[in-house]
């Protein structure tokens, strides 16, 4: 019997909703971004993306099941991010998602915000198999996990300091470009050469993988201020190389990112690379992993741009999941930042 699941995902700083059909048929996703508001700080601060979520949680979850043309009384499930992500905004999710579910009596299950940025991967791709490598790149999480299963994710490794998003925020503020900071950044690396500078790239040794942006962070800190601390970071009308710097810095990342990637994905004897993730609508990204792994006999999937930053319809595509295993919450389901 087809099961129509009511997905709510409050994480970080959008509050979102979807109505998805068995898993894979997004009949709606509404996402009320928080940008603006955290743009003046260069970052998300919790206290404000908790009294956002607070305001617009119903508005959202009630635009969501208009457009999909449904009610709460034919929502077979209902499914919310439960971990990982800042704890007030998360409760707000969860505390609205058991006070819709409890009344009606729907069952409520609990998802992990990253395991669903995986799943969003597949869920334009019905015939895709596991098991697949994934790749989990965004403002806070820089991960690689063999993915066994929609529900069976392993991880392999993880960045030792920086996310790549966050080191596009913070090379973002360098540069003067604002919040967030991938577009931005990608946006003025149109305009330079993504070979200009030479920049550290760091690689993993071992048989771990792993990720590190810290040096790359500060290698370009470096080239704008020079090596004294005391010494400002020059307004961003004076920086000649501005292109230039956000190209190479650009490229880095995705080297940095696809190398990493095609090593694991030979030794771990797989033959697809899923990559989700804010990070993964950046189009230099895209189109290098695209082209890379094909050169090794690799398919590197993506989900549309707008099943790649926080969103909902991947929170009710993996809850169905949850929900026909058979892992339903009580009441008593919490949130946990880690």
């Amino acid at each position: 019997m087809s099961v129509l699941v009511l997905g709510i995902e409050s994480s970080c700083d959008e509050t979102a909703a979807a109505v998805v059909r068995d898993g894979r048929e997004i009949l709606s996703s509404i996402v009320h971004s928080q940008a603006s508001l955290h743009a003046a700080y260069g970052g998300v601060v919790p206290e404000i993306a908790g009294r956002s979520h607070l305001a617009q949680i119903l508005p959202v979850v009630d635009a969501a099941l208009e457009k999909a043309g449904t009610t709460l009384d034919e929502i077979g499930c209902i499914a919310v991010t439960t971990r990982p992500g800042l704890i007030g905004s998360l409760l707000v999710g969860l505390s609205a998602a058991k006070a819709l579910a409890w009344p009606r009596g729907i069952p409520l299950v609990g998802v992990h915000h990253i395991e669903a940025h995986v799943y969003a991967a597949t869920m334009e791709r019905p015939e895709l198999a596991y098991p697949s490598l994934a790749l989990v790149v965004s403002g806070g999480h820089t991960a690689l996990y063999r993915a066994r299963t929609a529900l069976e994710l392993e991880l392999l490794g993880t960045t030792r300091d920086d996310a790549a998003g966050e080191a596009f925020d913070k090379v973002s503020f360098m540069l003067g470009l604002g919040y967030p900071g991938g577009p931005a950044v990608s946006k003025l690396a149109e305009g330079g050469h993504p070979r200009a500078l030479r920049l550290p790239k760091f690689r993993s040794s071992g048989d771990e993988p792993a990720f590190s942006f810290s040096g790359l962070k500060t290698a370009v800190l470096y080239h704008l201020r020079g090596q004294d601390a005391r010494k400002p970071l020059p307004p961003p009308e004076e920086i000649p190389d501005r292109a230039d710097v956000a190209a190479s810095f650009e490229q880095s990342v995705v080297d940095a990112l696809v190398e990493e990637c095609l090593r694991t994905a030979k030794r771990e004897g797989l033959s697809r690379i899923l990559v989700a993730g804010g990070v993964a609508c950046n189009r230099r990204l895209r189109s290098e992993m695209a082209r890379r792994a094909s050169e090794q006999g690799l398919e590197a999937i993506f989900p549309s741009p707008a099943y790649c930053t926080d969103n909902a319809a991947m929170i009710a595509g993996l809850g169905y999941q949850i929900f026909r295993a058979g892992r339903i919450e009580e009441l008593a389901l919490d949130a946990s930042p880690r």
